[in-house]
C-alpha cells in the first residue's frame, strides 16, 4: 500500500518536473524574440518617428509604408522571411521587428507633432538648438505616448510570436500546434496560458516604467 502511493507520488513529481522544465524552456525562446525584435524595433522606429515628425512628406511616406506592413497576415509575413533567414528564430525575429514599426513610428509621431508650438517657440527663445531642444523639450513630452506606442509593440509580439513554432522558431506556440496536432486541450493550454499571462506582466511593466520614468503633470494629463 505505502509502496502503491510512493511510486504514485514520484510518478505525478516526475511529471510536475517536465511540466516546469517544458514551461520554462519555452519561456525563455518565447522571451528571446519578443526581447530581441522588440529591441531592433524601438532602435529604428523611434529615429523614424522623429524623422517623420519634422518632415511632413516623409513622415506621410513612412506611416504608408509601416501601415501597408501592418495590414500583411502574420503568416503570410513569416513565410515571406523564410527565403530571406531560412528556418528557425531568426525569420520570426525579423517579422515580428516588422510588426512592432507601426505602432512605435506613429506614437513617436503622434507625440512630437502634439507638443504645442507655444512650447516649442519658448524652447526656441531660450536659446536651444535643435538637438538640445529634442533631448530636454520634445523627447521627454513625448514619452507617455511613446511608451504607449512601445507597450503596444510589445502586446503584439507577445501574441504573435506563437506562430513562431510553425518555423522550428519555438517559444508558448510549440505546445500549442503539439496540441493542435494531438487534438490535446492541455497541451494548447500549455501554451495559450502562459502566453496570455505575459501580456499581463507586459501591460503592468510598462504602466511601473510609465511611473518611475515619466513626469507626474504629463501621467495625470
Amino acid at each position: 500500500m505505502n509502496l502503491g502511493i510512493s511510486y504514485e507520488a514520484v510518478s505525478v513529481l516526475a511529471k510536475w518536473q517536465r511540466f516546469l522544465g517544458r514551461l520554462a524552456k519555452t519561456t525563455a525562446e518565447h522571451m528571446f524574440l519578443v526581447t530581441v525584435s522588440l529591441s531592433l524595433a524601438i532602435a529604428v522606429a523611434i529615429p523614424l518617428g522623429i524623422l517623420s515628425a519634422r518632415n511632413e512628406a516623409f513622415g506621410n511616406t513612412i506611416l504608408g509604408v509601416v501601415g501597408v506592413i501592418q495590414t500583411l497576415p502574420s503568416m503570410a509575413l513569416l513565410v515571406f522571411m523564410i527565403p530571406f533567414f531560412g528556418l528557425g528564430a531568426v525569420p520570426a525575429i525579423a517579422a515580428l521587428f516588422f510588426y512592432s514599426l507601426l505602432p512605435i513610428v506613429r506614437n513617436t509621431y503622434a507625440g512630437l507633432t502634439q507638443i504645442p508650438k507655444a512650447t516649442i517657440e519658448s524652447a526656441d527663445v531660450l536659446g536651444l538648438g535643435r538637438s538640445a531642444r529634442l533631448r530636454l523639450v520634445e523627447l521627454p513630452l513625448a514619452l507617455p505616448s511613446i511608451l504607449a506606442g512601445i507597450k503596444t509593440a510589445a502586446v503584439i509580439n507577445v501574441g504573435t510570436a506563437t506562430i513562431g513554432a510553425l518555423i522550428g522558431a519555438g517559444g508558448y506556440g510549440a505546445p500549442i500546434l503539439t496540441g493542435i496536432r494531438l487534438s490535446s486541450i492541455p497541451l494548447i493550454l500549455q501554451g495559450a496560458v502562459p502566453a496570455a499571462v505575459l501580456a499581463i506582466v507586459v501591460q503592468f511593466g510598462f504602466a511601473f516604467i510609465e511611473r518611475r520614468c515619466v513626469s507626474p503633470g504629463l501621467q495625470s494629463r
